[in-house]
């Protein structure tokens, strides 16, 4: 992994610690939910991707730096042919630097890849699950099949990872189910997490017609579900409750009615090797262009500078005919 930098803390201009990395390993996914991507996309030349050799070594030096925790991310990561490869070679510092090494997926490939995933040290996934009706969750995805998604869950459970569900709450769309999920993922063993739809990249709808505030949403399960808060987060950008009497957690990511920034750890590395500080903003920093300049010295000043650029807070606002926050697909920067 190399030398430790002298100055290994990565803490932003605002005090913050950054310990978190999620890794956009590919921009493509296997499906086109609605609220993510446009129908038709324009995918990025593979020539232009991180090879799996550059990804490592950026993910070894963020760990040098302090990170304590890694997600692998797309597009959907195991649509990309040495994803596995690469999880057990950043497995393989879990323990030593490492805290934790997780993913996000939306599960298609899951059951051919759960038992791999564990070995290479990883214990948790974060699965993206809208619906569990068949026909909605076709709507949603534009083509996708539930029940492959249910099938990679359940194959990763028996696995042994734990199961977090990532659902995204759609005005019109999904907004019936999300008592069901809970009490689906209740049953199940799993945790939930509710997100707000952010405005990234253009897509074929107008986002305010989907847009739920997870405040009104919170105030409904709350009067049907026991929820007791729970301080103890993942590193993430969710608040936690917990479903009394069982072992499920109830989380909310709310960029827009309850912003997050003030605590915000994370910084994000996309396919073709640009840092964001911020999932709200363009300002990156080319760490691609910096390891094959100048080797791994130009890559530390090159994160370095990336840290020290992150901005307070995001911008993000849904309103109706507004241009998004910003122009990239939440799969180019990665979820």
């Amino acid at each position: 992994m190399g030398e430790t930098p002298a100055d290994s803390a990565l803490i932003d201009g605002f005090g913050r610690s950054i310990r978190y990395l999620r890794i956009s390993v590919t921009d493509r996914c296997d499906l086109r939910c609605r609220y993510c991507m446009a129908e038709k996309m324009t995918f990025l030349p593979r020539n232009r991707l991180l090879a799996l050799e550059e990804i490592a070594v950026i993910a070894e030096r963020f760990i040098a730096f302090g990170v304590r925790k890694i997600r692998l991310s797309g597009g959907e990561p195991l649509v990309r042919r040495d994803v596995v490869e690469l999880a057990h070679r950043l497995g393989g510092h879990v323990g030593r630097g490492l805290d934790e090494l997780t993913m996000t997926t939306n599960a298609t490939r899951l059951a051919e890849h759960a038992e791999a995933l564990v070995a290479a040290g990883m214990r948790r996934v974060n699965v993206s699950l809208d619906s569990r009706d068949p026909a909605l969750f076709r709507h949603i995805t534009r083509h996708g099949d539930v029940a492959q998604v249910l099938d990679g869950i359940a194959a990763g459970h028996r696995a042994g990872l734990a199961i977090k569900i990532n659902m995204v709450a759609l005005k019109g769309l999904n907004e019936d189910e999300i008592a069901p999920m809970l009490e689906w993922c209740m049953a199940q063993g799993h945790d939930l997490t509710l997100i707000e739809t952010m405005p990234l990249g253009a897509i074929d709808e107008d986002r305010t017609d989907r847009f739920l505030p997870l405040t009104a949403v919170f105030d409904r399960l709350s009067s049907r579900f026991a929820l007791t808060r729970d301080t103890n987060g993942t590193g993430g950008p969710a608040r936690y409750w917990r479903v009394d009497g069982t072992a499920t957690r109830l989380g909310l990511i709310s960029p827009l009615t309850a912003n997050f920034c003030d605590g915000c750890n994370r910084v994000r590395l996309t396919t073709e090797g640009r840092l964001y500080s911020c999932l709200g903003h363009e300002d990156q920093v080319d760490l691609k262009h910096a390891l094959r300049t100048g080797g791994v010295a130009a890559l530390d000043d090159a994160i370095r500078l990336g840290i020290a650029g992150k901005p307070a807070r995001h911008d993000f606002r849904i309103e109706r005919g507004a241009a998004p926050a910003v122009a990239r697909h939440m799969s180019v920067t990665g979820g």
